[in-house]
């Protein structure tokens, strides 16, 4: 069973870590080491999205595999980061997560989202699951679906 929400105090050192061992991955699709998103290995930005209540736990039978830093502005959802640790990459819980998401947020009639120009893996994954290219240059790739 797969549960997203709001994350705990007690959670943030687990998602630093999960966060620094997914986005070190991306050496593995093109990234240079140690060059993740801003603050992705800083346990004090963590803890600021968690008290900002931006930061949400993935939950897969009770044990955070994942986690997603998200800004609800009504009715445009922008995903800042989603992660999942990677002993769970290739298992479908990426597309999960992304589910989750929209359901949590009914009133979002957008979702926005961006990644970087060399990571091959996000760029396929976000057209799987439903996301439009809209505007790229050479860094980043800006992503957008529409709700119904």
């Amino acid at each position: 069973m797969f549960v997203l929400s709001l994350s705990t105090v007690d959670e943030c050192e687990i998602i630093t870590q999960m966060s620094k061992d997914a986005f070190s991955s991306d050496v593995l699709v093109g990234g240079e080491p140690n060059q993740g998103p801003s603050n992705y290995d800083s346990l004090s930005w963590h803890l600021i999205m968690q008290k900002q209540n931006r930061l949400y736990s993935f939950k897969a039978d009770n044990v955070v595999v994942g986690a997603a830093v998200l800004f609800n502005c009504n009715t445009v959802l922008i995903v800042g980061r989603i992660f999942i640790n990677p002993i769970h990459y290739k298992k479908g819980y990426g597309q999960e997560l992304m589910s989750q998401i929209e359901h949590l947020f009914p009133n979002a009639k957008l979702i926005k989202l961006e990644t970087p120009t060399w990571n091959i893996r996000t760029n396929q994954f976000y057209k799987k699951c439903g996301f439009t290219e809209v505007n790229s240059n050479i860094e980043n790739v800006l992503y957008e679906k529409r709700l119904k």
